[in-house]
């Protein structure tokens, strides 16, 4: 199925230890661009989150946002920095010394004293911890990507009906090409009849070859034929249930290049009106495209 770029998932899960969120938010973006934000104590976990998030997501830029809380104190540890408080110590009673100072050095003085004692996280477990986070993340992703789901539908539907549309125009530009030689046909009679005053008979066949030159020059029928299967294959990538967003954006571009070249191909105001027409649906097309996977 279909599925935009844009989305937004939220998951949650705990394992007893640690409460974990996961957000995933995406944008348009040509290729799969993701970025992770959590607490560097647990980036070894990244590439594994992202090796998860490219079984579901093929393009998009994204951003991955991990929080972790604590609901215990197993992983916390308090160490003591040695060099730092030998530090503290020598420095202050070469203080005491050097200005005869009174007063000791004790333990509560130098406990108090920064970076003396420090809360250092200890992860255990890496294991443990990739799994709660991947419980959460693929939690996300499920949300994260019904979202998208939802707004693919939504594209395929509008330019599904933007393609009807088109076909629509080709078919009146199809009964219409022929009108043209034919109008082209008379007219050059009644120009040349008009120029030598009806006192000349031109050749009939003379006339009709101007008229096969003309109908060569302005013929349309190979681009109307084109644009009339790139539709064909528009509605096809639109069912098939895979990532096409690339071949869509190409295609799309074909559709435009078609028209392009009916339109100048073309010596008919109302052909050249129904080719703006048609380049009017394929830009709003590209424009849908542009948020496909």
């Amino acid at each position: 199925m279909i599925k935009s770029m844009t989305g937004f998932g939220k998951g949650e899960f705990t394992d007893g230890k640690r409460n974990v969120t996961c957000e995933i938010r995406c944008v348009n973006h040509r290729y799969c661009d993701i970025s992770v934000k959590m607490p560097r104590r647990y980036n070894f976990a990244e590439e594994t989150i992202k090796g998860i998030i490219k079984e579901t997501v093929s393009r998009g830029k994204l951003e991955v946002s991990v929080i972790i809380e604590s609901i215990t104190e197993e992983d916390i540890t308090i160490k003591l920095n040695d060099i730092v408080a030998q530090q503290y110590i020598d420095n202050l009673y070469h203080l005491k010394d050097k200005f005869g100072l009174a007063g000791e050095v004790t333990l509560d003085m130098i406990a108090s004293l920064p970076d003396v004692m420090k809360n250092v996280p200890d992860v255990e477990d890496e294991e443990e911890v990739i799994s709660a986070i991947e419980e959460a993340l693929r939690d996300a992703l499920h949300s994260f990507d019904q979202m998208r789901i939802t707004e693919g539908q939504k594209l395929a539907e509008d330019i599904t009906m933007r393609g009807e549309m088109i076909r629509k125009y080709v078919s009146a530009i199809t009964e219409r090409s022929p009108q043209v030689v034919k109008e082209y046909t008379q007219k050059l009679n009644d120009r040349i009849a008009e120029l030598v005053d009806n006192m000349i008979e031109v050749p009939e066949d003379r006339i009709l070859m101007e008229a096969a030159i003309f109908a060569d020059k302005t013929s349309i029928t190979e681009e109307l034929v084109r644009l009339d299967s790139h539709i064909s294959q528009l509605h096809q990538m639109l069912g098939s249930g895979q990532a096409v967003g690339k071949k869509l954006d190409f295609l799309v571009q074909e559709m435009n290049r078609e028209a392009n070249t009916i339109g100048s191909k073309s010596n008919d105001n109302d052909i050249t009106s129904t080719v703006l027409e048609i380049k009017s649906e394929v830009e709003k097309i590209r424009e849908q495209v542009q948020n496909i996977e």
